[in-house]
C-alpha cells in the first residue's frame, strides 16, 4: 500500500477532525491539539439504498437548481378578489378542503365542522344534523351530489381546515414571471370560525357579511389599484414583513397594516362609486374588521407561496418538495419531481401553547395548507426573523434562532427576496430536499394553530410540529424508482448519512 498520502503527518501540528463523543475531543484540547468536532447523522432508517441511488441520478444537480431558481424567481401580485364560483369555476355542492385527499369517513373533528358549515352556508341544509347526514350520504335530500376535493388540486390553498365553498369571496394572485395564478378565501380571524370547525350562527353570519360586504369592497379596492398604480406586489410586501418581526406563518401583523394601507385609501377615494346597497359605514366596517385581523395577510401569503413552489412542479429528477399540506387526520407532501403524487403519513398533534382551559387531550392532529408558508421559506423556516412568535407557540428567542439555522441542513439554497435581519440579512432556508431530509434526518419546522378535536370548538393553542419522517421516505423511494437504469449504482453506498 502507498505511504505517500501519510507523509508529513507526524512532522507537523496535526489539525483534527472528531465524529462522535466528545470525549476524544476532550482529549486532545488538553494535550493543545486544534480538534475539530463534526456532528454526522445517520440517514432515515431504511433508505440508504434509496438515496443512493437517488444522489446517483445525473438529472438531479440541474433538475434541483432549475426547480430552485423558478421558485426563488416567482412573482406574486394581488390582481382582483372574487367568489370562487367565478374564480375557481367552483359548483354547489363541491367542497375544497386543505391537505391531501380526504373522505368524510376518515375527517376530523375540526374538518366535520367546518365542512358542515359549509354546507350550512350554502343553504343545501336547514340545520348541522341534516348537513352533517348530507356529507355522510355524499348528497342533499334534494339530490345535489356532494364531492370533497382538495385545495391543492385547483389551484388554491386554504388554512386549516382550508374549506371553500362556490360563494365564498378570496384573493386572485398571479406570477408576472411563470404566470400562473393561485387562490385563497378571504380570512376570517381567530377563535371560534369555520377554518377551525366552528360552524354556529355567528360563523355563518360573518361569513355571509363577508361574501355580501367584504368582498365587494376589497374587489373595488384592488381593481382601482391594479389599474392606477398597479398591482398590489404581495411578494414585497412579504419581503419587508419579515423585516418587522413577521414570520408569514402565525405572526402577520406587519403584513396586514402594509395592505390595509396599501387598500384604504381606493376605498376612500371610490366613495361615490361603491357596489349597489352599500355606504361608508359599511367601508368602516370592512378596514376595522381587516386592521384588527392580525392574521388577514395570512391568506395572501399563502397563495404567493403556492404560486412560487407550483412554478417548480414537474420537472423529472428533482428532490425539491413542493407542497407541504395537512387535513387533521393525514400530513402529505408533493415533489417537484413526482407530479400530483401525494406522499402521506399520521398528522402529528403540535407542541405548544393552550388557550383558557384547554390543554393537549384537546386538540386536533395538525391540519391546514399553511405548511405552504414552510415549503415556500418562510413561517417555521424564517422564526428566526419573528423572535416575537415564540412566546406564542412556546418556545425562548434561543429556539427560534436554532430552528432557522437547522433549515439550512435541509434546504438547497436560500431566499435573495425573504432575510433574516439577526442572521446578517441571510437569505430564508428555501427548498426543502427530500434526499437531505433522508440523509439528515432533520424534519423540517412548522409552526401553526392548534384546532379542537371535537367539530365546532375552534381554536385551542398555537404551537411547534413536523411532518411525520414516512412522507420523505416514501418520496425518496418514489423518486429512486424513476433514476434511469443507466445510473443506477451497482450497490448502495457505505456511507449516505451527512456531516456537519
Amino acid at each position: 500500500m502507498s505511504t505517500a498520502p501519510l507523509r508529513g503527518l507526524l512532522t507537523g501540528r496535526p489539525s483534527v477532525l472528531s465524529v462522535g463523543a466528545d470525549l476524544f475531543t476532550q482529549a486532545l484540547a488538553e494535550q493543545g491539539v486544534a480538534a475539530r468536532t463534526v456532528q454526522w447523522q445517520p440517514p432515515l432508517p431504511g433508505t440508504a439504498a434509496d438515496i443512493a441511488r437517488v444522489l446517483g441520478d445525473r438529472r438531479r444537480a440541474d433538475a434541483n437548481a432549475q426547480a430552485l431558481r423558478r421558485m426563488l424567481s416567482a412573482g406574486a401580485e394581488l390582481v382582483d378578489v372574487l367568489p370562487a364560483s367565478v374564480a375557481l369555476g367552483l359548483q354547489p355542492g363541491t367542497f375544497l378542503h386543505a391537505g391531501p385527499p380526504i373522505g368524510i369517513e376518515a375527517a376530523s373533528g375540526p374538518m366535520r365542522g367546518a365542512l358542515i358549515g359549509a354546507v350550512l352556508l350554502e343553504g343545501l341544509a336547514p340545520d348541522a344534523e341534516s348537513a352533517e347526514r348530507a356529507l355522510w350520504a355524499g348528497r342533499t335530500d334534494d339530490g345535489l351530489t356532494i364531492t370533497l376535493d382538495p385545495c391543492h388540486h385547483h389551484g388554491a390553498v386554504g388554512p386549516m381546515a382550508g374549506v371553500v365553498t362556490a360563494s365564498m369571496w378570496g384573493f386572485v394572485l398571479r406570477d408576472p414571471v411563470h404566470g400562473g395564478t393561485a387562490f385563497a378565501t378571504l380570512n376570517e380571524g381567530l377563535g371560534k370560525v369555520l377554518r377551525y370547525g366552528a360552524y354556529g350562527a355567528e360563523v355563518i353570519a360573518r361569513l355571509q357579511w363577508m361574501s355580501r360586504v367584504l368582498g365587494p369592497l376589497l374587489q373595488l379596492a384592488v381593481r382601482r389599484r391594479a389599474s392606477g398604480a398597479g398591482p398590489v406586489d404581495v411578494r414585497a410586501i412579504i419581503g419587508q414583513m419579515l423585516q418587522m418581526g413577521d414570520e408569514g406563518h402565525n405572526r402577520n401583523r406587519a403584513g396586514t397594516m402594509m395592505l390595509v394601507r396599501e387598500v384604504v385609501p381606493e376605498l376612500l377615494d371610490a366613495a361615490d362609486a361603491l357596489p349597489p346597497g352599500l355606504a361608508l359605514t359599511d367601508v368602516a366596517d370592512a378596514v376595522r374588521f381587516c386592521n384588527g385581523n392580525d392574521h388577514f395577510f395570512l391568506n395572501l401569503v399563502m397563495p404567493a407561496c403556492k404560486l412560487a413552489l407550483d412554478a417548480a412542479r414537474d420537472i423529472p429528477g428533482s428532490t425539491m418538495v413542493v407542497a407541504m399540506a395537512r387535513n387533521g387526520t393525514d400530513f402529505g407532501i408533493q415533489v417537484a419531481g413526482t407530479g400530483n403524487a401525494w406522499f402521506t403519513g399520521p398528522a402529528g398533534i403540535p407542541d405548544g401553547l393552550y388557550l383558557g382551559d384547554f390543554g393537549p387531550t384537546d386538540a386536533n392532529p395538525d391540519i391546514g395548507d399553511s405548511a405552504i408558508t414552510e415549503t415556500g421559506g418562510i413561517g417555521g423556516m424564517a422564526m428566526a426573523a419573528a423572535p416575537a412568535i415564540v412566546r406564542f407557540v412556546g418556545g425562548e428567542v434561543a429556539d427560534a434562532l436554532a430552528a432557522t439555522l437547522s433549515m439550512y441542513e435541509i434546504t438547497l439554497g436560500e431566499h435573495p427576496a425573504y432575510q433574516v435581519p439577526v442572521l446578517g440579512f441571510r437569505g430564508t432556508p428555501a427548498g426543502i430536499d427530500v434526499s437531505l431530509v433522508a440523509r439528515t434526518g432533520i424534519l423540517p419546522t412548522i409552526n401553526t394553530g392548534i384546532a379542537g378535536k371535537v367539530a365546532g370548538t375552534g381554536q385551542v393553542g398555537a404551537g411547534l410540529v413536523s411532518p411525520p419522517a414516512q412522507c420523505f421516505t416514501a418520496a425518496l423511494a418514489a423518486l429512486a424508482a424513476l433514476v434511469p437504469a443507466a445510473d443506477v449504482p451497482d450497490r448502495p453506498a457505505a456511507d449516505v448519512g451527512r456531516a456537519r
